[in-house]
């Protein structure tokens, strides 16, 4: 069989849903809405290290945490019983949910949570390689400072998928469930694969390090500098099967225009399901890759169905 050669749009979706951030030629030099301040946070003298139950019902509250000298930024919806956690793509920062959010804790009556991973957003850059064990103990750090300890249905969009893993694997007794929405996961990360996007990253990453200061260039050049070992680990991860997952596929892929490379987007995202029990396979019909804005009302309605299996 011939080997599809992706043209440059289906390489930078590709790139953007696997972290190694989808950038045009002009993205990389010129400031972009993704690399200022989510527009929904409080400002300085509203942040908080209090719980989530403080606060007006309905009001998002910023709460800076500090996790290992660095502080991570926290936007918080209060609700009462469930929790909601939301957790973006790569060099995306929690803005990324903002139509979502209201929408989200009218139909729940949840406490909703998004939060800025490091180096977005509010949140403090740290330097170096991307680590995917630090990302979650951010979301670990952060989630217990506030007092979130069970009934949280995560979330997870793209490299947030990668998260969402790893996190399940350590807490699933904080877990009553995930969403995981055209997410990064494990089956799709064959050493094949991984070259393929290597190859294809090059000029992004090389065009990235010309402006290597802006929020999406930082963190593209640090997801590259560790992508084939994190990945290479992550194709062994598992999900545990204590904690039920609806998987949301996109129709068009990441990968739109590489046939090939779509079909193994599907194939992982159908091998996911079936390795493991409590586990759904949902398709966004016309979706591209950003199925939350694609698709809002199918994103919604998975993550009301999850929440309320829970009760």
């Amino acid at each position: 069989m011939s080997r599809t050669t992706p043209g440059r749009r289906s390489v930078n979706r590709a790139l953007s849903a696997l972290a190694l951030t989808a950038l045009g030629v002009g993205a990389v030099t010129a400031c972009g809405d993704h690399d200022s301040a989510s527009p929904h946070a409080a400002s300085p003298s509203a942040t908080s290290s209090a719980s989530p139950g403080s606060g007006k019902a309905g009001e998002t509250q910023l709460h800076m945490i500090d996790n290992g000298g660095h502080r991570l930024a926290f936007h918080v919806v209060r609700g009462h019983g469930s929790v909601i956690v939301l957790d973006s793509g790569g060099g995306e920062d929690s803005s990324y949910w903002k139509d979502l959010v209201p929408r989200l804790h009218a139909a729940t009556g949840a406490t909703v949570i998004t939060y800025d991973r490091a180096g977005l957003g509010q949140s403090d850059v740290v330097p170096g390689p991307w680590k995917v064990e630090s990302a979650v103990s951010d979301l670990e750090s952060g989630l217990r400072q506030l007092g979130v300890t069970k009934n949280v249905t995560l979330v997870s969009h793209s490299q947030a998928g990668e998260i969402a893993t790893y996190f399940a694997e350590d807490n699933p007794r904080m877990l009553s469930g995930a969403v995981l929405v055209d997410a990064n996961l494990p089956p799709l990360f064959t050493d094949e694969e991984i070259a393929r996007l290597v190859a294809f990253s090059g000029p992004q990453v090389e065009a990235a390090k010309k402006a290597p200061d802006k929020p999406r260039n930082r963190q593209l050049i640090s997801t590259a500098e560790s992508f084939v070992a994190t990945n290479k680990a992550y194709h062994k991860a598992a999900w545990p099967n204590a904690v039920p997952a609806t998987v949301v596929v996109s129709e068009k892929t990441p990968f739109d225009g590489s046939p090939e490379d779509a079909q193994r987007w599907r194939d992982a995202a159908a091998s996911f399901v079936q390795d493991g029990p409590r586990r759904t396979l949902v398709t966004a019909k016309g979706s591209s890759h950003d199925v939350p804005k694609d698709r809002p009302e199918l994103v919604l309605k998975e993550i009301e169905r999850m929440v309320a299996a829970q009760h």
